[in-house]
């Protein structure tokens, strides 16, 4: 049986899942609310996906507290498998998380692509790093500048 092949980057090295990074990003209109980068080699899987929705709560209770005493905020995520799985529907039931139902195949209705991700390739665009810490830093950088008024 034949290896499944393994994509190459531009140096010709071989990339698998545990040399990508991974970054959460949760916002709203006034900005980001959380934000975590995996560590290294971390799987996505859905049990530290609901480690992330732990620390999300918390920082929604700490950083949104109108919202968090209404009980009026709402998940938007995508439909990753860490995102759907059993265990990270029983997390969310029984906190009292609404998710938003994603359409399956709707790339088209992530938020992030049409405000986050262009805002930070604008503003790092011809920029060079020498190390992953390096790009984390400065993405970190790049969402605490933006605004309520870059979102739309």
């Amino acid at each position: 049986m034949e290896e499944p092949r393994i994509p190459k980057t531009k140096e010709g090295k071989a990339e698998s899942q545990h040399d990508q990074e991974h970054a959460h990003r949760v916002f709203d209109i006034r900005g980001i609310v959380h934000h975590e980068f995996a560590p290294q080699g971390q799987t996505m899987n859905a049990g530290f996906y609901c480690s992330v929705l732990r620390r999300l709560r918390e920082d929604i209770r700490r950083k949104r507290p109108e919202l968090w005493c209404a009980g009026n905020w709402l998940l938007h995520d995508d439909n990753a498998p860490s995102h759907r799985a059993l265990v990270t529907c029983e997390f969310l039931a029984h906190n009292r998380i609404t998710a938003l139902p994603q359409p399956p195949y709707s790339p088209d209705l992530a938020p992030c692509d049409f405000f986050f991700f262009q805002k930070m390739k604008l503003q790092l665009k011809g920029c060079h790093f020498d190390t992953v810490e390096e790009i984390q830093r400065e993405s970190q950088n790049v969402l605490g500048r933006l605004r309520e008024q870059d979102a739309f």
